[in-house]
């Protein structure tokens, strides 16, 4: 779909956005294997999560859905049964590797497949921890999906990530989960602890000491009554479009403030965001709250080192923020954004020069001057929900009407991105 974005006036007013996809993911794939019925509020209408209900329920689990409400009625740690069929992905490289976690203690085999992009995607991280705790996973050429994972008694492992990954992290704790004794996986940096905060939610015994995560084997995890936050990583894109177009003035509601997500707030503050917080409170162990955020002189800045691990999802629309600002941003030990649902290093610079945006690419990020303008063009999604939408906020800055192809892409994690938009754009 090829969709027109005018250069926009102001954002005002308040929003409530969809719940957190992250989180979504968790709970539907926790509260499958949980004793009894889990009601989880706000899950994210996103593709992707309705990817994870659809493997859920393929594996013989009772799925009720009602607008953005979910119930799931869980049968314990061996409840899961033998799909009739592929488990799909669609385009969810977090259901894929958080759900062979728990695939790969099974007692039968599963395949589970993907759209073209997944089946793109780099697999090898799970796969070599799942292999050394017992499972035996077949992949194309090794490492790309389909995965055909044949399930066994696991043993635990003390795993130290090459690289910070909250997916993988997942992987080896929800597998951890049947492995008979202690499970521990220690993280370079820390990466978002959103399954550390849900298994203890859903009572089982973890502990996280200096980024070593440490989960014991065979809990009883009991069904939830859970609400999940709206999505920061949602947010960052109406945050990026208030602090660019002169006269916004925004509230957004609800919003997810996880330590290890609200990271991009401190960032955006540090780069000179006039944003505000309030209405603080907790929800089922998650940080909550409101965000104002008012148009800003932006200054810039660096993103590397744990930084980039914490803002890697958010890396697209913090480049359109670099190129507004006076000082420009430089991106570096972000390494994974080549392994996203596309090469987003290579999608966002390659989008940024189409808008006659000067930006320098390395193989671990890119540097971007400040001060640019940006001129109207035709930019693709790539198929890539985060390239379209940080090219729809690029859009609003432009010199005239911009075109994205692709739009539809927005739709795999935040499908009222564009109403929303338009309601807050004066």
């Amino acid at each position: 779909m090829l969709r027109t974005i005018q250069p926009g006036g102001p954002l005002t007013g308040s929003l409530v956005l969809p719940g957190d996809k992250s989180i979504s993911h968790r709970y539907a794939i926790l509260a499958s294997i949980a004793e009894g019925k889990s009601t989880i509020r706000n899950y994210s209408t996103g593709a992707d999560c309705r990817s994870t209900l659809g493997a859920v329920k393929a594996l013989g689990i009772d799925v009720e859905i009602e607008g953005a409400t979910v119930a799931v009625h869980g049968k314990g740690l061996d409840g899961w049964r033998a799909p009739a069929g592929d488990l799909d992905a669609g385009n969810s490289g977090s259901l894929i590797r958080m759900m062979a976690g728990v695939l790969a203690a099974q007692p039968f085999t599963s395949r589970i497949i993907g759209d073209e992009s997944l089946t793109g995607r780099p697999m090898g991280r799970i796969i070599d921890p799942l292999t050394q705790m017992g499972a035996r996973i077949e992949a194309r050429d090794g490492k790309y999906p389909p995965l055909v994972i044949h399930g066994s008694a696991l043993k635990p492992i003390d795993y130290t990530l090459p690289v910070a990954s909250a997916q993988v992290k997942t992987c080896i704790l929800f597998a951890g989960l049947y492995a008979e004794g202690e499970t521990i996986v220690r993280e370079p940096v820390r990466s978002r602890d959103h399954t550390e905060v849900a298994l203890r939610e859903f009572g089982a015994d973890i502990s996280v000491v200096n980024r070593v995560i440490t989960v014991k084997s065979r809990p009883v995890l009991q069904g939830r009554e859970l609400m999940v936050p709206s999505d920061i990583s949602s947010a960052a894109f109406f945050l990026v479009a208030a602090l660019i177009v002169p006269g916004s003035d925004l509230t957004i509601r609800g919003v997810g403030l996880n330590p290890t997500r609200s990271m991009l707030l401190d960032f955006l503050i540090g780069a000179g965001a006039r944003i505000t917080v309030s209405s603080l409170g907790q929800v089922n162990g998650e940080m909550v709250g409101d965000i104002r955020v008012q148009y800003s002189e932006m200054r810039g800045g660096t993103i590397e080192k744990e930084v980039a691990a914490a803002l890697i999802d958010e890396v697209p629309v913090l480049a359109v923020l670099g190129a507004a600002s006076s000082e420009g941003l430089v991106v570096r030990d972000a390494n994974e954004l080549r392994v996203k649902e596309t090469d987003r290093i290579a999608t966002t610079a390659g989008n940024l020069r189409k808008m006659g945006i000067s930006v320098d690419e390395s193989e671990d990020g890119m540097t971007i001057a400040g001060g640019q303008k940006f001129r109207a063009a035709t930019m693709d999604s790539f198929g890539d929900h985060r390239i379209a939408m940080a090219f729809t906020v690029a859009a609003l800055r432009a010199d005239g009407p911009c075109q994205i192809e692709g739009a539809e892409a927005a739709s795999v994690s935040f499908p009222e991105f564009y109403e929303l938009l338009d309601s807050a754009v004066s």
